[in-house]
């Protein structure tokens, strides 16, 4: 009995046919997105790519938007988890930083087409742009606790942690989707830069 129970378990735990296919979806709205941007794909290019008809694509998505806030929603998860988490690293400032910063460009480096099509997007779609500033103000409280960590002002000024982690925030986000754009070296380039001017903001580098 307990050994059905735990297959139970395994089988309910496992991807519906309908996950599977939601997955499909949103796996061929990347490559689509690669192959041909964002404004020229269809619907019909959708179901086609995940081996369905149009009819069943709309039972998932409504439209290419909506599918394109699943797949950003989807992509960034990870982001904002390592966010997280490198607000609690115990590490010690430089090390955190460092961290960080390898991390948010991994994300890049693994999903920079997708994630610069949800920025483009995000004027057009609100849902993209709400996702986007959630996971921005997740990583600038980030940012604020190591600041804090390494001796800045925890104030609510424009010199305290809060303000400058937001303004470190959002150049990261600009210099990452530029250089994404251009190659894998440019982006690896562009992270160390950052770094580099989070230690100097922080007081960690002269």
């Amino acid at each position: 009995m307990p050994e059905q129970t735990r297959a139970g378990r395994r089988r309910s735990a496992a991807p519906s046919k309908g996950d599977l296919r939601e997955q499909r979806i949103l796996d061929g709205l990347a490559e689509l997105l690669a192959a041909k941007g964002f404004d020229a794909l269809t619907i019909n290019d959708l179901a086609e790519r995940a081996g369905i008809s149009r009819a069943s694509t709309y039972f998932y998505f409504s439209s290419k938007q909506e599918a394109l806030v699943a797949l950003f929603a989807r992509t960034i998860e990870a982001l904002r988890e390592k966010s997280r988490a490198a607000a609690g690293d115990p590490a010690e400032p430089e090390d955190a930083i460092a961290t960080a910063m390898t991390r948010t460009r991994d994300r890049w480096h693994e999903h920079g087409l997708v994630m610069r099509a949800a920025i483009d997007q995000s004027p057009a779609i609100p849902e993209l742009a709400a996702l986007w500033q959630e996971t921005a103000d997740i990583f600038v409280d980030a940012i604020a606790t190591i600041l804090v960590r390494a001796g800045a002002d925890a104030g609510d000024g424009p010199g305290g942690a809060q303000a400058v982690a937001r303004a470190l925030c959002w150049m990261v986000e600009r210099t990452f989707y530029h250089a994404s754009a251009q190659s894998p070296e440019a982006l690896d380039q562009a992270s160390e830069t950052c770094r580099v001017v989070w230690l100097r903001t922080a007081g960690l580098e002269r």
